[in-house]
């Protein structure tokens, strides 16, 4: 299932996040993890590693990092991801992680809202 998010309009600028398309979950023991989430998921990942296992159910991915302590974070993609974090924080949000490349020229950036929930924006290239 995907979650459409709604349209925020901020100062005649637009933001809108395309889709939720990946959750992450924080764990502290990696395999232990994988086993859990193949079979909750009853996939295999398309990536594994030490920094990162994924799993693609759908249309949605669903990413497990043991070296995150927040979570889990639901990612919206975006089209331009530095001005829709900069319309995030004129709404109140607080920057979390700026945006940085995790990878394969995908862009990540991390905002948290007024009850210190944390959600990420995602850009692919």
């Amino acid at each position: 299932m995907i979650l459409q998010l709604l349209v925020i309009i901020f100062n005649r600028r637009r933001i809108k996040a395309q889709n939720i398309k990946l959750i992450v979950y924080p764990v502290k023991d990696i395999e232990k993890a994988k086993a859990f989430y193949g079979k909750f998921l009853d996939a295999e990942p398309y990536v594994a590693s030490l920094y990162y296992v994924g799993y693609r159910v759908g249309n949605l991915e669903v990413g497990l990092d043991p070296n995150s302590n927040v979570g889990p974070i639901a990612y919206a993609d975006v089209e331009d991801i530095k001005s829709s974090l900069q319309a995030m924080v004129k709404v109140g949000a607080e920057v979390v992680q700026d945006v940085k490349e995790v990878g394969g020229g995908l862009l990540i950036a991390q905002v948290k809202d007024v009850d210190d929930n944390v959600v990420g924006l995602r850009q692919q290239s």
